[in-house]
């Protein structure tokens, strides 16, 4: 698989509507009120704050009684922080070929955390207990790196949802080899929207043992969490966090953000909206001559392929990533802020062009 394609072609005017990323949106209003409420006198920095306080008491709610939650900037910062809180310096992770940490994290992963990434090939972008098989071995040999954590993506990158029963049994499969399993939950709040289920029954209840939760393409500034759902899986996360860069000295607005999301319901408002969105674009381009739909869609993506004249032209009027130069796939992304009328506008601009 080929990394998205970020050309100067896919970079829009000021205010544009675009269908590269959900990173590409704007901050949902309630979170940009939340951030100018606590904005008030002064509070005890680096996370000893009252804000922060509560936001630990709402991981709670979602995801466990015993979950322990550690909100940094970015994803990024939270794989790196909660898979070295994982594991050994001579450890490895098995994850998917397509997987974040491994494509388009710039070695983040490898370069910071000086762990070694083991890329098992998926076509659908799942690992399962035959690959982590295949792909887990040289336990005990000095000569290899040693297999110590899973790292499964939900959504995954190719837009695929890993069901709860799915993720149990890669959490069997982790645990029966001694390894740990940990979740890239960048878009986690679509998943569950999409499944219809709590974000605990794909987390907690199914074997997961720390969670890097996403906000940022779901409405927030900035702001994800290291989340320990079983606290024995991790150490050292508050000093990681620290020499990691990833420890606000003004924690409470990164987590009046979090706090946005999670208090009441707009995780799940802004996650739904953004995958009917996906629904009604691929609904309105699938009969289109010239264009194949991929990939079921699942969550917030549409995996598609067009002619490569096509693509070119229509990328400066819809910025979008093409996925695979090779085949000539590409990626739309629905966010939560996308309307009716933008899927309309693409889908007349894509009919203009095929037509042209």
């Amino acid at each position: 698989m080929t990394s998205p394609s970020l050309t100067p072609d896919a970079i829009p005017d000021a205010g544009a509507r675009t269908f590269a990323s959900d990173n590409r949106s704007g901050i949902h209003p309630e979170v940009l009120a939340a951030i100018a409420a606590v904005n008030d006198g002064h509070q005890t920095a680096y996370g000893d704050d009252v804000v922060t306080a509560r936001l630990r008491e709402v991981f709670k709610r979602h995801f466990g009684e015993r979950t322990e939650s550690f909100p940094v900037f970015n994803g990024t910062g939270a794989n790196v922080v909660g898979l070295q809180a994982m594991m050994d310096r001579w450890g490895a992770v098995v994850c998917a070929d397509s997987a974040h940490i491994d494509t388009d994290e710039g070695g983040a992963p490898e370069k910071v955390a000086g762990m070694k990434l083991i890329a098992a090939p998926s076509p659908d972008g799942k690992l399962t207990p035959e690959l982590i098989d295949r792909y887990a071995t040289g336990f005990g040999e000095p000569q290899r790196a040693q297999p110590q954590v899973v790292s499964i993506t939900q959504c995954t990158e190719l837009g695929t949802v890993y069901t709860a029963d799915e993720i149990s049994v890669v959490a069997a499969a982790a645990h029966e080899r001694g390894m740990l399993l940990h979740m890239d939950g960048a878009r986690i709040a679509n998943a569950a929207a999409a499944l219809d289920v709590p974000m605990r029954a794909i987390t907690t209840d199914a074997g997961v043992d720390v969670l890097s939760f996403g906000g940022t393409k779901n409405g927030l500034m900035l702001g994800e969490a290291v989340l320990a759902l079983d606290p024995d899986a991790v150490r050292g996360v508050l000093y990681l966090r620290k020499s990691s860069m990833q420890l606000a000295s003004k924690m409470r607005f990164v987590s009046a953000q979090l706090l946005a999301l999670l208090e009441g319901d707009l995780w799940l408002r802004n996650a739904r909206h953004a995958n009917t969105m996906a629904r009604a674009l691929a609904a309105a381009v699938r009969d289109l001559p010239g264009v194949e739909i991929m990939r079921p869609v699942e969550a917030n993506s549409v995996f598609a392929v067009l002619p490569k004249d096509v693509t070119e032209r229509l990328r400066k009027r819809f910025p979008f990533y093409v996925w695979d130069a090779h085949t000539g796939e590409v990626r739309w992304v629905t966010s939560f802020d996308t309307t009716e009328g933008d899927v309309a506008a693409f889908a007349a601009a894509l009919a203009e062009e095929l037509a042209a």
